[in-house]
């Protein structure tokens, strides 16, 4: 009973989600505005059982002194800083202090995340494209026309580099990512029906019936 309510409750709600997309009627609009807002207000308290998850997580971590345990104090240091500014105390009248922490803070750990991430596609890219077989030395090439058409200098050297990237871009790579997310769409697809129908149980924990 535990297991059938909620693959009862799935595929009603399935069910009726996929037929109210496919009718435009003001009952349908009006249903789907109240799921809405149904699924913002469940959002909320996944937010809160989350943080709650997060602080309980990295409390436990420092307890115990696990490995890492002093990155959890700045974890926890900055959730509750945030928290409190979030809340709208100690904001300043002419610059809020969440800007001051988004351009002081996020901007620059991010670039540094992504300047980091830079290296590892650079090693990766040298891997992916030794020209071992013929699929590889014509992405190599492809790669190579594409990341030099990007730089003044492919210009300098060609004028016409630029337009021919921008080509590889635009018609190529376009039908592969579009064939790609095909794929995607219809994997996503065949997984929502499996978990209405019931035969994808993951999301009630796992196990058997």
């Amino acid at each position: 009973m535990k297991r059938n309510i909620p693959l009862a409750i799935c595929l009603l709600f399935g069910i009726v989600m996929m037929v109210q997309f496919f009718v435009p009627h003001p009952a349908s609009v009006a249903f789907y505005d109240l799921t809405t807002k149904w699924v913002r207000i469940v959002g909320a308290f996944a937010l809160v059982l989350g943080t709650g998850s997060l602080v309980l997580y990295h409390v436990d971590k420092l307890q115990r002194r696990r490995p890492g345990w002093y990155y959890s104090i700045v974890t926890l240091a900055a959730a509750a800083i945030t928290t409190v500014i979030g809340l709208g105390w100690g904001v300043k009248p002419g610059r809020p202090l969440q800007d001051v922490i988004f351009t002081s803070f996020l901007v620059p750990l991010n670039a540094s995340m992504f300047a980091i991430l830079a290296f590892y596609m650079a090693s990766a890219a040298y891997r992916a494209f030794r020209a071992r077989t013929r699929e590889a030395a014509l992405l190599l090439v492809a790669a190579f026309i594409v990341m030099l058409g990007m730089v003044p200098i492919g210009a300098a050297i060609w004028g016409k580099l630029p337009d021919i990237a921008e080509w590889v871009l635009s018609v190529p790579n376009m039908a592969a990512k579009r064939a790609i997310l095909f794929g995607v769409a219809l994997g996503g697809i065949a997984t929502a029906l499996k978990v209405i129908l019931g035969i994808e149980r993951g999301w009630l924990g796992g196990g058997k019936q």
